[in-house]
């Protein structure tokens, strides 16, 4: 029998030495400054280009790439209930096995739940149930009807869908596999670090500077996404709360000007959390989200639609159990023929499932990263369902109260119509004026949801300049020179800014689509690496090998020492 030895526990990323990138691995940080820059660039000089050909781009992966993407977001699902129930993983922590977590559970969850989706629960809590009210695949195959009685639960069906165990599980892939080859191998907190079973120390080179630029790009571009459809919220809600006309076009989107002050608004607030660091700034404001979710949750739940929304919630919750495997691995084909059911079908989950897949893929990066480094200590089973079950089921919460709540009263008259009409952001606006009738109390509500916007959106930027520095630095946690928080902190204001400005949320939603695909194929990797680490684990154990550091330091040390002896490489 081959002798197994040691995992890896050295990988070898060159970082500067001195001066202005002091501690940052240039091969990273540059390129990926020149990436986003030269986007932003274009954006602003050429709109009308960039926005004909980034449109033609994601009009092709979304065709072309759907089936990937199905396949990839299930598989992503099915690996991490296989580690949560598999018995030689669930167990393991992620770190050595006399680490304990850093953060406390309801920090934990807080800073897990606003940085993952917080701000997206704001925006399409009330707004996705409506739209899949009025269409989804079932009312295009003509099993339900738009608009009514019969159709509410198929719209929570495919609500869960989206904002479920599928989004989640692409965190927890990221997640899990950061932590484990971080805090278990001593290996740096960067994306290529996760690769190394598969491609050992060739990582150290332009191989593992591609994967870590590709991590960079695809988060500046999730979190713009996420970021672009908070900034249109938060000035729907600025101009509720009485700031200004000025705020709105006629056309009822948000001004060039309410753009570039809701931006300047949310992103000093947040390069100031982010030059505070993890532990100070993003928990506060972490803790501080999640206690004004509860306040607005709890008043809908008291005085919404209550008996219909906890309905919604275990209904849907039921038939979304149920129809997930179906869901999961559903691949809709056109016919080529124009307005059939098989192209509407196509279309519509082109323009819907794919399109989310691609966000959550392209948004993973930053909100994995973020997971690794608040969930040391940790085990795999504790990791899974705080990551994966426990989040999805407080988004069903939301979108069956908040959106539940919308349904009814439209469903009843009682909103005749004003939350259907109402842009996407402004859809919570209505429904809360709608619900309490009051003007003061309106008032007061929408100030309420403008601060949790607001705190939502910060914490997701803060979150996103810290990881993007962490991975420019080969994994190093530590402070970061000002100048480059101050960087990306306006990188990612521009990036949303003229992405905005040049072709409304589309413009971001197709960047963010092109930039996901790549990071999709690495994703994949991960979750290959991740199961092999893990089993080669198991052998290593059996065989009395060390798998933690510095054990297995220790242990490649005397390795190398001894000379080759024609064992199992290390992975």
């Amino acid at each position: 029998m081959a002798q197994i030895e040691p995992p890896l526990t050295d990988l070898e990323i060159h970082t500067h030495d001195g001066g202005f990138y002091n501690g940052f691995a240039t091969r990273v940080a540059i390129p990926a400054k020149v990436a986003i820059s030269v986007l932003i660039l274009w954006a602003i000089v050429d709109p009308d280009s960039a926005g004909t050909v980034l449109t033609g781009i994601n009009g092709f992966i979304l065709q072309n790439f759907a089936t990937w993407y199905i396949y990839v977001m299930g598989g992503f699902v099915l690996t991490c209930l296989l580690l949560a129930v598999w018995p030689g993983s669930g167990s393991m922590r992620l770190g050595k096995d006399t680490d304990r977590p850093e953060f406390d559970n309801f920090s934990w969850f807080s800073m897990m739940f606003g940085a993952g989706i917080g701000v997206g629960m704001l925006t399409w809590a009330v707004a996705e149930p409506i739209y899949h009210f009025q269409n989804n695949p079932r009312v295009i195959a003509g099993l339900t009807a738009a608009a009514s009685e019969d159709n509410v639960l198929s719209a929570y069906t495919y609500s869960f869908l989206h904002w479920g165990f599928s989004a989640w599980s692409s965190y927890a892939i990221i997640g899990l596999a950061l932590a484990f080859f971080t805090y278990r191998r001593g290996l740096p907190l960067t994306i290529r670090s996760s690769l190394t079973p598969l491609f050992g120390d060739r990582l150290s080179g332009w191989l593992g500077h591609m994967i870590d630029i590709f991590a960079v790009v695809a988060t500046i571009l999730g979190v713009a996404q996420t970021l672009g459809f908070g900034v249109n919220q938060f000035v729907a809600g600025m101009s509720r709360i009485g700031v200004g006309d000025w705020l709105i076009d006629a056309d009822g989107s948000p001004s060039t000007v309410g753009i570039v002050v809701a931006l300047a608004i949310i992103m000093g607030a947040s390069t100031l959390s982010a030059l505070s660091g993890v532990g100070k700034g993003i928990k506060w404001l972490s803790n501080l989200n999640m206690g004004l979710s509860i306040f607005l949750l709890g008043y809908l739940f008291l005085f919404g639609a209550t008996l219909f929304g906890a309905w919604v919630l275990f209904a849907g919750m039921w038939d979304y159990i149920i129809s997930l495997p179906g869901l999961l691995f559903s691949v809709e084909r056109g016919d080529g023929i124009e307005n059939s059911v098989p192209e509407q079908l196509a279309g519509w989950q082109g323009a819907w499932t794919v399109f989310y897949w691609a966000w959550w893929v392209a948004f993973a990066p930053f909100v994995g990263l973020f997971l690794a480094r608040i969930s040391k200590g940790r085990t795999i089973r504790e990791f899974v369902l705080g990551a994966l079950i426990v989040p999805a089921i407080m988004c069903f919460v939301w979108f069956a109260f908040a959106g539940g709540t919308a349904i009814s009263l439209e469903l009843d008259g009682t909103a005749g119509g004003a939350i259907f009409a109402a842009s996407d952001g402004d859809k919570i606006f209505a429904m809360t004026n709608i619900l309490l009738g009051n003007p003061i109390l309106s008032w007061g509500m929408a100030l309420i949801i403008v601060i949790l916007l607001m705190t939502y959106l910060v914490t997701s930027a803060d979150s996103a300049v810290l990881i993007v520095n962490t991975i420019n630095a080969a994994g190093d946690e530590g402070p970061k020179s000002r100048p480059h928080i101050i960087f990306w902190g306006a990188a990612l204001a521009l990036v949303v800014g003229a992405l905005l400005i040049a072709g409304d949320i589309s413009a971001i939603q197709t960047a963010m689509v092109i930039g996901a695909l790549p990071f999709s194929v690495v994703m994949v990797l991960m979750a290959i690496a991740l199961v092999k680490a893990i089993w080669m684990d198991g052998r290593r154990e059996r065989a009395g090998v060390p798998t933690t550091i510095p054990e297995a330091a220790e242990a490649n040390a005397a390795a190398a020492a001894a000379g080759p002896k024609g064992g199992i490489p290390a992975q």
